[in-house]
C-alpha cells in the first residue's frame, strides 16, 4: 500500500483516436486541440485537477499503439510511462475497439505501475449492440480498476478519479502474462541479471522482456551481455503470446459482437474510393470555401461598418483635442487601418475553422489522409506526411511540429520543406482581399484555386526532391479509420476559439507593431517627416526589390514593402496595403475601390493577372518568422533552414514570373 500524498502525477496513455485528449480536457478543463489522427499531440501537456483532498497533475501524451519506439512521439510517451515521478497511469481505451487497444494495455501492466483502465465511448458500444463483462475484464487484467466513461458527455469522471486515488493508495498488483516456457526461463534469467546490475531499478520484468525483443533503446540503456541467454530476437513469439491472450479476453468479456456500423461502411465506399476519393475531397473543400466567402462576407459587412465608425470617431476625437497631424495619421492610418483591416476578416476565419473542425471531429479527415496515401508514396513522401500537411491549412507551426510522427530524419525534413506550401489561415485574408478586389464575380473559386496550387506544388516539389536525392521507398500510412460520429459541440468550440484567440493575439501584437513600423517607414525619410510616401524610407527599401519583382508583374515598390513585412506574419501583407495606399478600411467596398484606384494611379497596367501573381507569390514565398524558427528547431540545422528559405523564394519568383509572362501573351 502506497503512502497517501496530497499531490500525485497521472499520465493519460492510449491509442490514437481513443478519446484520450477529450478525456484530458474534460478532467482538467484545458483547451487543447482534439484530432482524429496521430501526430497532433506531439509533446506531453500538463493540466491540473483535484479529487477530494488530493490534487492531481494530469499529463496528456501522444497516442501510440505500442511501447516499442519508432517515432519521436512514441518515445515521448514511453519516457513518460517509465518516469518514476508518474504515480498512476490512466490507460484510455476505445471500448468499441477493445481488441485493438488491449495490446498497449498489456504492455503498460508489465511496467508494474498502478494502471486504471478508462473504457471510453461506451455509448458507441451500446449503439452497436455489444456488451462488455465489467466483472470478468478486470479479473483477466490483474484486478485493475476498469471504469466506463464517456469523455464527450463528461460522464463517469468522478468515479474515474476515485479509482485513480484508491488504486494509487492500494498499490499495483503484479500482473504476469505467462509466455511459453522457453521464453519464461529466459525472462527469469534476464530479470536476475537486471536486478544484479541495477538493484534499484523498477520494471525489471518489463526490461527483461524488451531485451528478449531486441529493443535497441533498452539495450543501449542497459548494456548487459545477454548473448548466452537471448541468442536471437523473441519479439514475434512475445507479440503472438499477447494477442493469444487478447483473443481469450475478448472471447470471455465481449458479447453480441456486430460488424462495423453500416452507415460508416456506406460512406467509406464513396469517400475512400480509389478514384472518387480525391475529387470528393476537393468538392467538399470547395463547399467549405463557398461558406467562407459568401457567408463570411455577409457577416464581414457588420465588422466593416463598426471599423469605419470607430475610425471616424477616433479621428474626430483627435481633431477635437487639437492633436497634431502626424499623431492623427499614426493612429488612424497606421494603427487602426493596419490592425482593423485584419480584424474584419474574423467572420471568414471563424467559418473556415468551424468547417475544418466539423470535418475533423466527424472522422472525415482521417479518410483524406488514407485516400492521399498512394499519392504520397508515388512522390517519395511517407504516407504519414499528409497528416501534418493537412494541419498546415490551419497553422504551419504546429504542422511542422507534427512531423515528429514520421520515423526518419529524412522524411521529417522532406515534409518540413513542403508544409509551408499549404495555405495557412494567415494567407486567407490576402486571398479574400485581392480576389474580391480583382475577381469580384468569382472570388471564391479564385481563392480556392490557390489552395489547390499549394497542394500541387508541395507534391511536385517532393517528387523532384525525391528524384534528385534518389530517395528510398517510403513507409505506407498505418492509420485507424474511426466510425463517423456527430461532431462534439464543446470540442469544436474549443478548437475554433483557440484559433480565433491566436489570430486576435497576433493582431494585437505582431500586426500592431508592424503597422506602426510600416507607417513610420512611409512617413519619414532622410529629411524627416515627408508628405509624399515616394520620398520615404519605405520607398527606398521597396525600390530595391521592385526590379527583381518586375518580371512577375509586381514591380511596384509598395508591393516590395508589403511582401517584406509579410515575413513577420502573412496577414501583415493586407494591413500593409491599407497603410501603403492610405485607406482606413481596405476591406470595405469603398476601401477596395480606393485601393484599386490608388494602385492604378501608380501602375495603370496592374490588373487581375498581376493580382493573381501577387497571391501566388504570397502562397509560395518564405513562411513567417515563427515557422522559420520552428523549422530550425525541429530540423536542428541552420543550413537546412537557409536552403529551404532560398528554395522557396526562388520557387515563388519562378512560378509567379512564368504565370505572368505566359498570361501576358493572351
Amino acid at each position: 500500500m502506497s503512502e497517501r500524498k496530497d499531490h500525485i502525477k497521472v499520465a493519460c496513455i492510449g491509442n490514437p483516436n481513443c478519446g484520450k485528449t477529450t478525456l484530458f480536457n474534460a478532467l482538467t478543463g484545458s483547451r487543447l486541440k482534439v484530432a482524429n489522427w496521430p501526430g497532433v499531440t506531439v509533446e506531453k501537456i500538463e493540466g491540473e485537477t483535484s479529487y477530494e483532498d488530493t490534487s492531481i497533475t494530469l499529463i496528456d501524451t501522444p497516442g501510440i499503439y505500442s511501447l516499442t519506439c519508432y517515432t519521436i512521439e512514441e518515445k515521448v510517451t514511453r519516457l513518460c510511462a517509465m518516469d518514476d515521478d508518474i504515480d498512476v497511469i490512466i490507460n484510455v481505451v476505445d471500448a468499441s475497439s477493445l481488441e485493438r487497444n488491449l495490446y498497449l494495455t498489456l504492455q503498460l501492466l508489465e511496467l508494474g505501475k498502478p494502471v486504471v483502465l478508462a473504457l471510453n465511448m461506451m455509448d458507441v458500444v451500446r449503439e452497436r449492440g455489444l456488451e462488455i463483462d465489467l466483472h470478468r475484464l478486470p479479473e483477466m487484467l490483474g484486478n485493475i480498476p476498469v471504469v466506463p466513461v464517456s469523455a464527450a458527455k463528461r460522464s463517469g469522471l468522478d468515479i474515474l478519479l476515485h479509482a485513480v486515488i484508491h488504486h494509487y493508495e492500494e498499490g499495483a498488483e503484479e500482473f504476469l502474462l505467462e509466455y511459453p516456457q522457453a521464453i519464461e526461463e529466459r525472462i527469469a534469467k534476464l530479470s536476475v541479471m537486471m536486478q544484479a546490475h541495477y538493484p534499484t531499478h523498477s520494471s525489471v520484468r518489463w526490461h527483461a522482456i524488451k531485451l528478449l525483443e531486441d529493443d535497441e533503446e533498452v539495450k543501449a540503456e542497459h548494456p548487459i551481455a545477454v548473448n548466452n541467454i537471448a541468442d536471437r530476437s523473441y519479439e514475434k513469439e512475445i507479440i503472438q503470446s499477447k494477442y493469444d491472450y487478447i483473443e481469450k479476453i475478448v472471447a470471455e468479456t465481449i458479447f453480441h459482437r456486430e460488424k462495423k456500423a453500416a452507415f460508416t461502411d456506406k460512406l467509406d465506399r464513396a469517400l475512400t474510393h480509389s478514384v472518387f476519393g480525391i475529387p470528393l475531397f476537393l468538392l467538399i473543400m470547395c463547399f467549405v470555401f463557398f461558406l467562407t466567402f459568401f457567408v463570411g462576407d455577409a457577416l464581414k459587412g457588420v465588422f466593416e461598418l463598426g471599423l469605419d465608425w470607430f475610425s471616424q470617431t477616433v479621428d474626430a476625437g483627435l481633431q477635437a483635442l487639437h492633436a497634431s497631424d502626424w499623431l492623427r495619421s499614426l493612429v488612424v492610418e497606421g494603427m487602426i487601418a493596419g490592425v482593423g483591416g485584419i480584424l474584419t476578416f474574423i467572420p471568414n476565419i471563424v467559418i473556415l475553422f468551424l468547417a475544418l473542425a466539423v470535418l475533423e471531429d466527424s472522422g472525415y479527415m482521417s479518410r483524406v489522409a488514407y485516400v492521399m496515401d498512394s499519392v504520397m508514396g508515388k512522390v517519395g513522401l511517407s504516407g504519414k506526411a499528409f497528416l501534418p500537411m493537412i494541419l498546415g491549412f490551419g497553422c504551419t507551426v504546429p504542422a511542422v511540429m507534427a512531423t515528429r510522427a514520421l520515423e526518419t530524419e529524412r522524411d521529417r525534413r522532406k515534409t518540413m520543406m513542403v508544409i509551408p506550401f499549404m495555405s495557412c489561415s494567415a494567407r486567407l485574408p490576402i486571398y479574400v482581399l485581392f480576389s474580391e478586389m480583382f475577381f469580384p464575380e468569382c472570388a471564391a473559386p479564385v481563392a480556392f484555386s490557390l489552395y489547390v496550387v499549394g497542394m500541387a506544388v508541395a507534391i511536385l516539389a517532393a517528387l523532384v526532391y525525391n528524384r534528385l536525392t534518389k530517395g528510398r521507398e517510403n513507409d505506407s500510412l498505418l492509420i485507424e479509420l474511426p466510425e463517423y460520429k456527430r461532431p462534439n459541440a464543446r470540442t469544436i468550440r474549443i478548437y475554433v476559439w483557440n484559433k480565433l484567440k491566436d489570430y486576435l493575439s497576433k493582431a494585437g501584437t505582431t500586426i500592431f507593431i508592424a503597422s506602426i513600423v510600416i507607417w513610420f517607414l512611409l512617413n519619414f525619410g532622410i529629411t524627416g517627416m515627408v508628405e509624399n510616401p515616394a520620398d520615404s524610407f519605405g520607398a527606398v527599401i521597396g525600390k530595391l526589390f521592385a526590379p527583381l519583382l518586375a518580371p512577375a508583374g509586381l514591380g511596384m515598390w509598395q508591393i516590395g514593402v508589403a511582401l517584406l513585412s509579410g515575413i513577420s506574419a502573412k496577414e501583415i501583407v493586407v494591413s500593409s496595403f491599407a497603410v501603403l495606399f492610405g485607406v482606413s478600411n481596405a476591406n470595405s467596398s469603398a476601401g477596395m475601390a480606393a485601393v484599386v484606384s490608388n494602385i492604378h494611379a501608380v501602375n495603370p497596367a496592374f490588373g487581375p493577372l498581376n493580382a493573381y501573381c501577387l497571391m501566388l507569390f504570397c502562397l509560395l514565398y518564405v513562411p513567417c518568422v515563427a515557422t522559420i524558427a520552428t523549422i530550425k528547431k525541429e530540423s536542428g540545422s541552420t543550413g537546412f533552414t537557409l536552403k529551404m528559405i532560398a528554395f522557396q523564394m526562388l520557387l515563388a519568383w519562378t512560378v509567379s514570373t512564368l504565370v505572368f509572362q505566359i498570361g501576358s501573351l493572351f
